[in-house]
């Protein structure tokens, strides 16, 4: 990841520290203030973190540092220099450079540390940047307001350098809190020359332009969506760190080679494949060669695939077809892997216990059988039928009497 920042600042906008006082004075007199209705929900963000630590006593040095998250997947860790009383979910201002930026605590107390150790960061407070205070109206208002500008920049971006003819893609634009800045987050195979570019994007919208580059597996994490399991992407709830995955994974773990059922959204092979490829590597180191054809007496059999956790291989007649296909434990495999080596070809692919005969399938739904009401309703019909024919004769039995 690379990050390019040039500094064309628009003289009409505020280039500091803090905001001043005088920003308060947008809101006229006698105006009440229009405080956005935004709702946090823990646990429903992009890389959220459980604070299982949050039940212990409050400490004062526990709040030191403090975690917060901007848009999608950006987050950063701050000194709470000011010793604020922060919750999970305050919105706060923080320093940005250059300004302020806007952002949501994510996470606070002692687990705030484990996770700086856990993505290594150096708890220095000389690099770490400040919590200046919590978000005051007229913050929230010029913040909704950067929120409202980010689509139509990143449109009207995407124009500009297919004008220019870059070979990159602009897949999401992030304002800053204070609106003098933007990061335009973009992918490209290779490298970009994009300094026409960012003369053109601060010439138009008067701000400070960083661009970054970012990879497929970072964008579908920050634009988010459901996989093919029915869950919440990987990349957008927890994966921080992306570990490369190679097709030999799913071969592997005896997975179809297919390009549709392996790539995830990013049009990458999906990180998943990663989770359990130890395990069925620790399961198939006892495992013996599959290559090998196994020769009996009256045929010779091929090996077609595998089932690694009931410890099967599957062989068939015919090398290239899999018709008739036989299971064989891989211990069974061995012992005829080691007698082939010697010359000697068994008469029976798998040995027969005397007196053990195979175990017949239970018929399950013999009981639930689709006719199982039908001789019920023949003999319902037969009573009323009698029942009728009783009736009927009593009736003319009284008649004639």
């Amino acid at each position: 990841m690379s990050g390019h920042l040039i500094n064309f600042a628009s003289p009409e906008r505020k280039v500091g520290g803090e905001m001043t006082n005088n920003e308060e004075s947008q809101v006229k007199a006698g105006e009440e203030s229009r405080q956005p209705e935004i709702i946090y929900c823990p646990g429903c963000n992009k890389l959220d973190s459980f604070n299982w630590l949050k039940h212990l006593p409050p400490e004062v040095a526990d709040n030191q540092i403090v975690e917060v998250r901007f848009k999608n997947t950006r987050k950063g860790f701050y000194l709470n220099v000011n010793n604020l009383r922060l919750e999970t979910g305050d919105i706060v201002a923080v320093e940005a450079s250059p300004g302020h930026d806007i952002g949501r605590i994510s996470l606070t107390g002692p687990l705030v540390r484990e996770q700086m150790k856990k993505l290594k960061v150096m708890p220095s407070s000389a690099e770490l940047k400040k919590v200046y205070r919590k978000a005051k109206p007229v913050d929230l208002q010029k913040w909704e307001e950067a929120k409202s500008l980010e689509i139509p920049v990143m449109l009207r971006t995407r124009a500009i350098a297919a004008e220019l003819k870059l070979n990159m893609k602009i897949s999401d634009v992030e304002y800053q809190g204070d609106k003098t800045k933007a990061i335009f987050y973009y992918i490209a195979d290779e490298r970009v020359d994009f300094r026409q570019l960012i003369r053109i994007l601060a010439d138009e919208f008067k701000i400070r332009v960083e661009m970054r580059q970012i990879g497929a597996r970072q964008e579908a994490g920050r634009v988010g969506g459901i996989g093919s399991c029915g869950r919440e992407l990987c990349c957008a709830t927890f994966i921080t760190s992306f570990s490369s995955v190679t097709t030999s994974h799913a071969k592997y773990q005896e997975l179809s080679l297919n390009p549709q059922k392996l790539a995830g959204q990013c049009g990458k092979l999906k990180c998943c494949l990663n989770y359990e490829f130890d395990c069925y590597m620790d399961a198939q180191k006892s495992f013996p060669p599959r290559d090998i054809p196994l020769e009996l007496a009256g045929k010779t059999l091929y090996y077609q695939k595998t089932e690694v956790h009931k410890g099967l291989f599957w062989y068939s007649t015919e090398p290239g077809t899999a018709m008739n296909l036989v299971a064989v434990p891989v211990q069974r495999v061995k012992e005829i892997q080691e007698m082939n080596r010697k010359g000697v070809k068994p008469e029976l692919l798998i040995d027969e216990i005397p007196g053990d005969k195979p175990s017949e399938s239970a018929d399950i739904l013999g009981k639930d059988s689709l006719t199982r009401f039908d001789t019920v309703n023949s003999n319902r019909e037969g009573r009323s039928r009698k029942f009728h024919h009783r009736k009927k004769r009593k009736h003319n039995q009284k008649k004639d009497g």
